[in-house]
């Protein structure tokens, strides 16, 4: 009898056991946090437009319709790496977070990507551009969707060397993102015929370019590159043509949004070439959803890239999420089936997920129109060049990920 009740009893616990590990599995939850610069010099890039952005995905992944619970968080990391990292991992202990998305600033960005695989999360980065976060400083938690310095680097770099601007200075951000994206446009221009007559790096979030640019100017540099990005782009920008350099050096704004040209004007950023992977007026799959998402937004702007690819990359990551039948809460299993699942969304198309976490899809070189070539509100590029997508990105053979040893 005794041997029955012992019987009994494990029998009890195993499917209660079953039970709970079965409900884990089918869990139907998720929390999203959009870490974000929500008032600084990247407010603009990502921000209030990059929690908007996940909230759309969350509406539009028809998920909610299934039962499906989804909640959309947001905080701001003052574009400091102890501020992020420390939002992350609270959301994370205290706030049950599963997904974390956008991070513009590369050196939060990085700080981020270690929180994140310390607690077997997801993290798909949109906002920051640090190539590292897919090869030296890879994870098996994250999936860089949006562009980085090597897709800058080589379209905008290898563009306007060709074209006749062998000769750089550069202007760098001091921190992580302007490190790596002086770094991989110097070898860009190097491969096309160009040098490097020399650099200077400037604190984030300046206000007087004046030194920097004067510094630029005696270099006789033929192209001034900016390796830094918002803000500090603009102000940069705007005082070049206040002591008259851009009328005899080339402007090369390594990282332009449209928000910038916004910011900066028609009048002085006609002319500048820059390389981004979404466009609002592309076709009418970006068409269709800018127009939705400007209708949501205060000042009625389209969305950046980075709103784009927070968007596109959860819409991936629902997907996977059903494909597995529930969240199973295992942060480096859901980014395994992400990778595993060809991509497809209306704002960046068909697209594939590489080993090391780097999101493949075209890139695209475009020029700021004239003001008498634009036509309507937000009307400011036009193509120059479609880069294809097994060209945008650093190569496989050439990533130094650690994934890709085993």
């Amino acid at each position: 009898m005794m041997r029955d009740r012992i019987s009994a009893s494990l029998l009890v616990i195993a499917a209660t056991l079953a039970a709970g590990s079965a409900a884990w599995a089918q869990d139907k939850t998720v929390k999203i946090g959009s870490l974000s610069d929500q008032s600084g010099l990247y407010s603009d890039v990502g921000g209030p437009g990059s929690t908007l952005a996940a909230q759309m995905a969350a509406e539009d992944s028809g998920l909610t319709a299934k039962g499906w619970k989804i909640d959309v968080i947001s905080g701001d990391h003052q574009n400091k790496p102890d501020v992020g990292a420390n939002i992350a991992r609270q959301w994370f202990d205290v706030d049950k977070v599963d997904v974390i998305v956008d991070v513009p600033n590369s050196g939060v960005g990085l700080a981020v990507n270690n929180v994140v695989k310390e607690k077997n999360g997801v993290y798909i980065n949109s906002g920051a551009g640090s190539s590292d976060l897919t090869n030296a400083q890879c994870s098996p938690n994250t999936v860089h969707w949006t562009y980085d310095t090597y897709d800058l680097a080589y379209g905008t770099g290898t563009a306007l060397t060709k074209a006749g601007g062998d000769s750089w200075f550069f202007l760098t951000a001091d921190y992580a993102f302007g490190a790596a994206l002086e770094r991989d446009t110097t070898n860009a221009l190097k491969v096309a015929g160009g040098k490097v007559l020399g650099s200077v790096k400037h604190p984030l979030n300046t206000a007087d370019f004046s030194s920097f640019l004067l510094q630029a100017q005696s270099s006789g540099a033929k192209v001034i590159g900016l390796a830094n990005a918002g803000g500090d782009t603009s102000n940069a920008i705007k005082q070049a043509a206040e002591f008259g350099i851009s009328k005899n050096q080339k402007m090369a704004a390594l990282l332009l949004f449209i928000t910038d040209v916004k910011a900066i004007g028609l009048e002085l950023a006609q002319g500048l070439n820059f390389t981004e992977t979404f466009y609002w007026d592309m076709n009418d799959g970006t068409r269709a959803f800018s127009k939705r998402f400007a209708a949501r937004m205060k000042n009625n702007s389209p969305p950046t890239m980075v709103h784009a690819g927070v968007y596109a990359g959860l819409l991936h990551y629902f997907k996977a999420l059903e494909a597995m039948g529930g969240n199973s809460h295992d942060g480096a299993k859901i980014v395994a089936k992400m990778k595993e699942m060809p991509t497809d969304d209306p704002l960046f198309g068909k697209g594939t997920i590489q080993p090391n976490g780097r999101k493949i899809h075209p890139s695209y070189l475009f020029e700021v129109k004239k003001p008498s070539e634009s036509k309507a509100p937000w009307d400011y590029y036009k193509l120059v060049a479609t880069i294809p997508a097994d060209q945008a990105f650093t190569p496989l053979d050439k990533s130094t990920c650690p994934l890709l040893k085993k």
